[in-house]
């Protein structure tokens, strides 16, 4: 979690200036750090608070973030469309197999 009062707070669309450039010398698209916040990589999410209007990180939450891609992957919470989608898929694979369709025929 970001601690305001000792952490120093950088805008996301400043993060692709402080990372080092990818192998083939282009530097990391701002996409893929809203990715990071969101979705996460490697089980892990980029720590990121908002102000305003204004989505912030900091330097610590970016230390923690790439010192932790190469340990093993935490499990993601699941999300509540995810979860849904989930749970209609399971509901119409049962109706399925009540009104006799064989598991094979999918």
């Amino acid at each position: 979690m970001i601690d305001l009062n000792t952490e120093q707070l950088v805008p996301i669309g400043r993060v692709p200036q402080l990372l080092p450039a990818r192998p083939n010398g282009r530097k990391i698209h701002i996409s893929a750090i809203y990715r990071w916040v969101q979705r996460g990589a490697r089980g892990r999410r980029l720590e990121a608070i908002q102000i305003g209007g204004t989505t912030y990180t900091s330097r610590e939450a970016l230390q923690r973030f790439a010192s932790c891609q190469g340990e093993e992957p935490t499990v993601l919470p699941v999300t509540s469309a995810r979860r849904r989608r989930q749970i209609e898929a399971a509901n119409r694979r049962v109706a399925e197999i009540l009104n006799g369709a064989r598991p094979e025929d999918n």
